[in-house]
């Protein structure tokens, strides 16, 4: 545990001393990026966060209602991707129920503005992008 501060020392002064001691018993040697400037970044706040999320591999988790509009966006980008009609039925049922639920029950988050998908037109736009 590091020492306290002594009576009547000024604080900087005191801080000072911690690190040159710090310093001194190489306590600082072979850190990440030493002898390498700071990365330029915009002022966030959050940049540690960020940060820490990124290098683990996690994601930042969404409100309910956003999430569920990043889980419509992909379903409809699988559904036009799919390869068979019924895959397409199949995919966008699944999403709309979950809108559905959601549209009903409510969810936390900012407004969802996101209606089920009109499952015919889409099948409709698919057998055409399949000639």
């Amino acid at each position: 545990m590091t020492e306290r501060k002594p009576l009547g020392m000024p604080f900087e002064s005191w801080i000072d001393r911690q690190i040159r001691e710090a310093q001194e018993r190489g306590e600082f040697d072979d850190l990440p990026g030493a002898g390498k400037p700071l990365p330029d970044r915009p002022h966030d706040d959050m940049w540690w966060i960020k940060q820490k999320v990124e290098s683990e591999g996690l994601s930042m988790p969404l409100p309910p209602t956003l999430a569920l509009r990043k889980q419509a966006e992909e379903a409809l980008a699988d559904a036009r991707g799919a390869r068979s009609e019924a895959e397409v039925r199949r995919i966008l049922d699944e999403i709309n129920q979950k809108i559905r639920d959601a549209i009903r029950t409510g969810l936390s988050g900012p407004p969802l503005n996101l209606m089920p998908f009109d499952v015919d037109k889409v099948i409709s736009e698919w057998r055409k992008s399949q000639r």
